[in-house]
């Protein structure tokens, strides 16, 4: 019978290293270490997904003539301009802070840009986000509302206090008991 070895993987973040270990080391430095220590180590730097998100306070919200499920929103970004967005998330209302992907704006990884339209004939200059959008959560339920006492037109990624970290992915195995 050949024996056989189960590995578990442990992921921990940069961030978190850091809050134990001060290291002024790369990543690829600090894998390469770990790797040689015999924890076969492999890393990936997380980055946003989304560019020019900003918070914005939405200043009214109505009901969309022409659907049954779209409100149509004015929302204060903290510019001199408020704009009109169309939103069809269900927790939609008046009074909230939410991020704002104004047009020019990009989600997903640059592949989706926020542009001017217009929805059942009523026009739309941006997008308010899910948790999902921004792939910060799996809650596509609705738009995510934010408590903050932030200046509108802060960076959501401020806002949320959002930072691009390491994730370094350990493989242990059995005859290494004293890593777990």
């Amino acid at each position: 019978m050949s024996g056989f070895w189960i590995s578990f993987k442990m992921k921990i973040s940069l961030s978190w290293l850091n809050d134990y270990l001060k290291t002024a080391l790369s990543a690829p430095v600090l894998a390469e270490k770990m790797t040689d220590l015999g924890l076969e180590c492999t890393y990936e730097t997380t980055k946003l997904s989304f560019t020019n998100v900003i918070l914005g306070n939405i200043v009214s919200c109505e009901p969309h003539p022409d659907s049954d499920h779209l409100s149509i929103c004015e929302v204060d970004t903290g510019d001199n301009e408020n704009s009109n967005i169309v939103c069809g998330a269900p927790n939609v209302k008046a009074g909230i802070k939410v991020p704002v992907a104004k047009v020019g704006a990009t989600l997903d990884n640059g592949s989706l840009k926020i542009k001017k339209a217009k929805l059942r004939g009523i026009s739309s200059q941006g997008m308010i986000c899910s948790g999902k959008e921004l792939e910060l959560s799996d809650d596509h339920n609705g738009i995510l509302i934010i408590e903050s006492n932030e200046p509108l037109g802060t960076p959501i990624e401020d806002v949320l206090d959002i930072k691009q970290d390491t994730i370094f992915e350990l493989d242990l195995t059995p005859n290494r008991g004293d890593c777990f």
